[in-house]
């Protein structure tokens, strides 16, 4: 070939008249049938793939040969970087990889003409680049797995503080990988990889808005004066310091919309800490009301109401703030205390309405220790109860959960209809003596429940058990003026009055006649806290509120109630 290649310029160099006719002819046709049988079909002379020569193969062994050496090549590491952190992707993993077919096919001389063919003779390959195939999903879910791993979210700096140390953190950019992006740099980063080097994927980074001279700034003019020294409080009369450790507990320092650390005092979380709680009970104290009673039928004041005195949260942030940039002596400051008035007082209370009985009711019981003590809790914070014109009362609202820590031990209730033991029993008496203080006097009920089935020491259709988080008694004061409840008990019996301004005359309840009775059954329970229950068939009834103004009859309510069979118990 090469010596071929060497006679081919002195031939074509020839006079033209050697060339002329059928000589002409001839030598046309003897370089193209030269440049057939010396390239046609096969790869010119002096190609090159990364290196690897395939010049003068036929197709099938050059595809073998890149297989040989570029395979290896291909499936080495590629080294990648977002922002400043590196790591390295698999190129197979990724789905890219070098494609040989179309490689060769790059380099096979396949024209036919005969411009093409004996062009052929007078020109080598040299350097051809390898094709690159990406299967871009698995391109993209590689780029994934490196967004999550070299990916960097934004940190803002801060200052916080610890134990009455003032901590820093300085605040970092943020990078986060453009996945579609990065495929094409992939695929370049692969075409071109070896030397070491390092491949940075495209990313969108994000410039932190707390800079790390807003951090030194905000440690300087206010973390470090405020955590220099404790900062003493004066109120009613009282005087008390509190530390740096407790102060920095409930400090934090928050940017605004331009990136500039501003304090922010949790003056709710540190009037909550013992070192401020304790002083500020002795200054605390609640508004009392006017104690009212009855001469006669008519409402009197038996003691005088007593303002009381708090200290809000709003003060002792405003007042404990400014002075934790203060030196030394100046970090001293007085807390305003605030004076409530009580809302019933001797000279209010005619205003109020609160001249008359409106209604009362006493609930008998046998006496029991644990009725004595969670009656006697329950009385104890109903008592003195003032309801606005308009307003709703609440009995689990007024009274609370029924826990021992609310002052309730545990009695027997019912529950799934049957009598059990539980935290809070026999306060339904309460309620049954709330209930009908309020179906007497006349104020509007809006939730109430009888117990499941029928107790006899209770009016039929006129009683009310409570549960908390599911059942309540909740009544509207409608009467237009203030309503005041008044609750008494002793061992055997629990007394609601309400006191105000009666509205109507007189009201009085009508019971009907038991309909729809069923017999109970007979049942045998092995439960640990198992009563004993008597049977009592259940029944309907409906009781009639009825509402009478100047002797006469006005309007109706009914109150209908369902009992169901209290079932024979024993217990095993």
């Amino acid at each position: 070939m090469s010596s071929l290649r060497a006679a081919l310029p002195r031939l074509a160099s020839a006079p033209p008249l050697a060339l002329a006719g059928g000589a002409l002819t001839i030598g046309v046709g003897g370089l193209y049938l030269a440049g057939l049988l010396l390239t046609g079909g096969e790869i010119e002379a002096d190609t090159t793939v990364r290196g690897v020569d395939i010049g003068g193969l036929s197709r099938a062994e050059a595809v073998r040969k890149l297989e040989e050496h570029l395979g290896a090549a291909g499936s080495r590491e590629l080294a990648v970087k977002v922002g400043g952190r590196r790591g390295v992707v698999d190129p197979r993993q990724a789905g890219i990889a070098f494609d040989v077919e179309r490689t060769v096919d790059r380099a096979v001389r396949t024209g036919s003409d005969p411009l093409s063919v004996i062009g052929g003779l007078f020109r080598s390959g040299g350097a051809i680049e390898p094709v690159v195939r990406v299967d871009e999903d698995k391109a993209r879910a590689a780029l994934a797995k490196v967004a999550k791993t070299l990916g960097q979210k934004v940190r803002d700096g801060s200052v916080t503080f610890e134990d009455g140390q003032v901590e820093q953190v300085l605040p970092r950019r943020g990078y986060a990988l453009d996945v579609d992006a990065a495929v094409g740099t992939l695929r370049t980063s692969f075409l071109r990889a070896g030397g070491g080097s390092v491949t940075t994927l495209p990313a969108r980074e994000t410039k932190p808005k707390v800079t790390a001279d807003e951090v030194r700034r905000a440690v300087r003019e206010f973390a470090r004066p405020a955590m220099s020294a404790p900062v003493t409080l004066t109120a009613g009369g009282k005087r008390f310091t509190i530390s740096p450790k407790v102060l920095g507990k409930h400090l934090t320092m928050r940017p605004d919309d331009a990136g500039r650390l501003k304090p922010r005092l949790d003056a709710k979380g540190l009037r909550a800490a013992p070192a401020v709680a304790r002083p500020l009970a002795a200054i605390t104290t609640e508004a009392e009301n006017a104690r009212l009673g009855l001469h006669g039928d008519e409402v009197v004041v038996t003691a005088d109401a007593r303002p009381g005195q708090e200290i809000t949260d709003k003060a002792l942030g405003r007042t404990v703030l400014p002075l934790l940039t203060r030196p030394g002596a100046d970090r001293a400051g007085e807390v305003a205390v605030r004076r409530i008035q009580p809302e019933v007082t001797r000279e209010n209370a005619a205003r109020l309405g609160l001249t008359e009985k409106m209604s009362s009711f006493t609930v008998n019981f046998e006496p029991a220790p644990y009725r004595t003590k969670n009656i006697g809790r329950a009385v104890e914070l109903i008592n003195g109860s003032v309801v606005a014109p308009g307003e709703t009362w609440s009995f689990n609202r007024t009274v609370g959960e029924r826990t021992e820590a609310n002052g309730f031990v545990e009695g027997v209730m019912i529950l799934n209809d049957q009598f059990t033991k539980a935290p809070g029993g026999g306060v339904s008496a309460v309620a049954t003596a709330v209930f009908n203080a309020m179906f007497f006097a006349g104020v509007k009920p809006m939730e109430y429940g009888a117990h499941s089935f029928y107790i006899e020491r209770y009016p039929e259709g006129r009683e009310a058990t409570v549960a908390w988080g599911s059942l309540d008694l909740r009544f509207t004061n409608d009467s237009g003026n203030s309503l005041y409840i008044q609750a008494r008990s002793t061992d055997t019996s629990v007394t609601v009055t309400f006191l105000g301004t009666r509205k109507y005359d007189e009201i009085k309840s009508v019971t009907g006649p038991r309909t729809h009775v069923k017999e109970p059954a007979k049942k045998v329970s092995t439960d640990k806290r198992c009563v004993p229950q008597t049977p009592l068939e259940g029944f309907d009834v409906t009781v009639e509120r009825v509402f009478y103004d100047e002797g006469r009859e006005v309007k109706r309510e009914p109150f209908r109630t369902r009992y169901t069979p209290r079932d024979e118990i024993t217990c095993e």
